[in-house]
């Protein structure tokens, strides 16, 4: 399954800050018809990523009835991304 979306990156203040962007709720309606087949546990979901330039490997949380793709750091700082940026994301489900 392959979904590209637009969304804003946002911000986790936990111990440590964390960097997500929210996947829409009628893209994660369709993760979510293929999530029993694609998860290894916990509600995750593997998948391929790319944002802008970089590709990479991941794993979509579940939030809210929704997903939210991880930023590392190697993806976020080559780009300069920070919270409230728009980004388009392009998924691959791996299942």
């Amino acid at each position: 399954m392959d979904i590209v979306f637009s969304s804003h990156v946002i911000e986790w203040r936990g111990p440590s800050p964390f960097y997500f962007v929210p996947v829409p709720a009628e893209q994660s309606a369709d993760i979510r018809e293929v999530a029993p087949m694609a998860t290894y546990g916990w509600g995750v979901i593997p998948v391929e990523a790319r944002v802008g330039e970089i590709s990479f490997a991941t794993s979509l949380f579940p939030k809210d009835g929704g997903y939210l793709v991880p930023l590392k750091q190697a993806v976020r700082k080559p780009q300069g991304l920070s919270p409230g940026d728009e980004v388009t994301v392009e998924l691959t489900v791996r299942l």
